[in-house]
């Protein structure tokens, strides 16, 4: 199976999301390839910040690091007046209150949403393509956290990226049990909760690709952090007059909160009263062609 971790040959993106996963596949491809992984001019470590991580995130992001002694770039989106649109940070000058994300909603004038999923593209993927071209990288291969137990979401690579995707994890076989008794076994880990093999604080923490299930329960414990997605519904209604101006077609961030507030606890031991099923998962490597 280690031989399932081997570097390929040329330059080697790694994407780090930041969660259990990308981390466990960081760790066997470090036991596999040595130092290999620690020359920056031929493996870049790369992890997005939306600046709506939970902190808990960003701070495991930086333990990984400093605990396994390798170099991750943090990159941010961030437009410039000289076209470059992405920045440098680190743990202490990393988002925290969606600055990104927010940046990307004033330029489009309207909100991602499931048909139009353009945050992970523009807040992920370009980001890391911008900061590797410049350092002259043309052409790599992108090494993307996704188990063998989600097959629905590996992609062929499409003709105009500049890279070849990667699955190191789901070519091994490896699965969500295994990720999660390989952080049983660890001196540390990522503190939020794991709730049947999945992080429903990971990534975006209100993502509009999560459970309402899960986003009632963000706007009835994690208040402040539910308040930023109801703001940004209201900038957007405010930029434009079209119908980008909801997270979902089926109900506002306003109208769940109020729903919450209206029935209370019972809300959520009620059956079918709140849809359990996630719409999607959101994803390092993009869904659309125009990445290159």
């Amino acid at each position: 199976m280690s031989g399932a971790f081997t570097l390929p040959p040329g330059l080697v993106q790694v994407s780090f999301s930041g969660g259990r996963t990308s981390a466990y596949m960081l760790r066997r491809l470090l036991d596999a390839n040595g130092d290999t992984m620690r020359d920056e001019d031929r493996v870049q470590i790369v992890f997005a910040n939306t600046g709506r991580e939970m902190p808990e995130t960003l701070d495991f992001v930086a333990e990984v690091g400093q605990r396994w002694s390798v170099p991750i770039a943090w990159v941010e989106y961030r437009p410039g007046a000289s076209g470059q649109r992405f920045t440098i940070t680190g743990r202490q000058g990393a988002s925290e209150q969606g600055e990104p994300f927010e940046a990307l909603i004033r330029q489009k004038r309207f909100l991602p949403n499931q048909r139009f999923r353009i945050c992970t593209q523009e807040l992920k993927v370009r980001p890391a393509r911008d900061y590797l071209r410049s350092l002259g990288w043309e052409h790599w291969t992108a090494a993307i956290g996704i188990r063998a137990d989600e097959q629905c979401r590996l992609r062929p690579a499409q003709q105009r990226e500049r890279w070849e995707r990667w699955y190191p994890l789901a070519g091994a076989g490896i699965t969500k049990q295994h990720v999660t008794a390989f952080w049983q076994t660890q001196p540390f880990d990522l503190h939020l909760p794991n709730v049947a093999g999945k992080t429903p604080l990971g990534n975006c923490d209100g993502c509009f690709l999560k459970s309402e299930a899960f986003l009632a329960a963000l706007a009835r414990d994690h208040r402040e952090r539910h308040a930023w997605w109801e703001r940004m519904e209201a900038l957007a209604q405010s930029l434009t007059t079209g119908s980008g101006g909801c997270w979902s077609k089926r109900y506002s961030r306003r109208e769940l909160r109020e729903r919450v507030e209206r029935m209370g606890p019972g809300l959520f031991d009620l059956e079918g009263a709140l849809c359990q099923a996630d719409d999607g998962e959101c994803t390092d490597d993009g869904d659309l062609e125009d990445a290159a």
